[in-house]
């Protein structure tokens, strides 16, 4: 099933806007992946320059959910690359956003996932195991929590305390 459009979600569902239940990720995303459109519950995790906790969360089951990792905004090294996409495809992942940079984009691009980012950098990560796995992050000006879910398309981010329909 196709996510909804994020322009639709807000329009059908403005008193959750005002409430604050139903945000937009200010930051400005970068598109990468096959799916252009994705939505799940989130899982979070928040590292610096270092990568293990992200592969060991998309190497769970992702049953539709969205892996939101919070790097900190740092852009002088990949979190994500094209090993990890595939295994993120394999996974049953729907998308993963990242608030850093991924590399080997050709590959990513080729993996039926959705991926944000806020760019590119060649540089792998570090490899320490640092970080922490299903807190709540703060990207873009938005406080993000586990279990909350998340809506991409070519318009934006949302987040949202729960699921949402457009009706």
């Amino acid at each position: 099933m196709a996510a909804p459009a994020t322009a639709d979600i807000c329009d059908a569902n403005a008193a959750h806007v005002i409430s604050g239940d139903l945000r937009v990720l200010q930051q400005k995303f970068k598109i990468y992946g096959q799916r252009r459109a994705f939505s799940g519950p989130i899982v979070t995790v928040k590292v610096f320059e270092d990568n293990v906790l992200v592969r060991q969360l998309l190497e769970s089951q992702g049953e539709g959910r969205v892996l939101v990792i919070d790097g900190n905004g740092s852009r002088r090294c990949a979190l994500l690359g094209g090993n990890l996409g595939q295994v993120a495809q394999s996974m049953g992942w729907a998308g993963v956003v990242v608030n850093g940079c991924i590399r080997d984009v050709d590959e990513i691009n080729n993996c039926d996932v959705g991926v944000r980012a806020l760019g590119t950098n060649p540089l792998k990560s570090n490899k320490k195991g640092l970080g922490e796995k299903h807190v709540p992050v703060h990207i873009g000006g938005t406080l993000i929590h586990e279990g909350e879910w998340l809506y991409a398309d070519s318009d934006g981010i949302l987040v949202s305390k729960f699921e949402l329909s457009v009706e």
